[in-house]
């Protein structure tokens, strides 16, 4: 099964969200114009509307009973507790840095990574972002709680590690330069040339 990356899939969802939130706010102008009206709306008129709402409801419930299989994360998170991962990285951060078991982190595509992160003194972000800047998968840190992510690569390249949550202001240089920045940090390999282009 061939899954959609996050890019691909913020594309197709743009999209549909914006017509089906025109098509909310047709409903919201219908019912505003009904109540400017002098008469009141009788029975006939009232059944369309309904059966409008109707093709909403059913609209937005079966976009996502669609898009389920297409969306990686979701099915791996639904059967979480059954699934063993191919690789696990425990990865530690205080006091604005990072420690990683290994750079560049490596992994095969299509394999299951659990990443586990581990804090005991501020609340921070662990994001994996594509060389282009845009964001992969991330979660939040807190200090003294289990923090994980289970995660499936099904595309290749290097990824860079920022954190996705202001710690701070030690997180920063005197010229801006977030230090909690690491170039390259998990590189997957593995992908045949079609995924390998994304």
């Amino acid at each position: 099964m061939t899954f959609a990356t996050s890019v691909e899939l913020l594309k197709f969802h743009t999209v549909a969200y914006t017509i089906y939130a025109l098509l909310i706010i047709s409903v919201i102008a219908w019912f505003a114009y009904n109540l400017t009206r002098k008469e009141k709306a009788k029975t006939a008129v009232r059944i369309p509307f309904y059966g409008y709402i109707a093709f909403l409801v059913a609209g937005g419930v079966g976009h996502h009973i669609f898009t389920y299989n297409a969306i990686p994360w979701v099915s791996q998170d639904i059967m979480r507790h059954e699934i063993k991962p191919d690789y696990v990285f425990d990865i530690k951060v205080h006091d604005h840095k990072w420690k990683f078991p290994q750079l560049p982190m490596k992994v095969e595509a299509g394999k299951k990574v659990l990443f586990n992160v581990s804090t005991d003194d501020l609340t921070y972000g662990f994001g994996l972002f594509r060389q282009d800047g845009t964001l992969v998968t991330q979660m939040q840190v807190i200090p003294h709680h289990k923090n994980d992510l289970l995660w499936t690569f099904n595309e290749c390249g290097k990824f860079n590690v920022y954190p996705t949550e202001y710690s701070g202001p030690a997180e920063y240089d005197e010229k801006g330069k977030d230090l909690m920045f690491v170039k390259d940090a998990f590189e997957v390999t593995g992908c045949d040339e079609k995924s390998a282009k994304r």
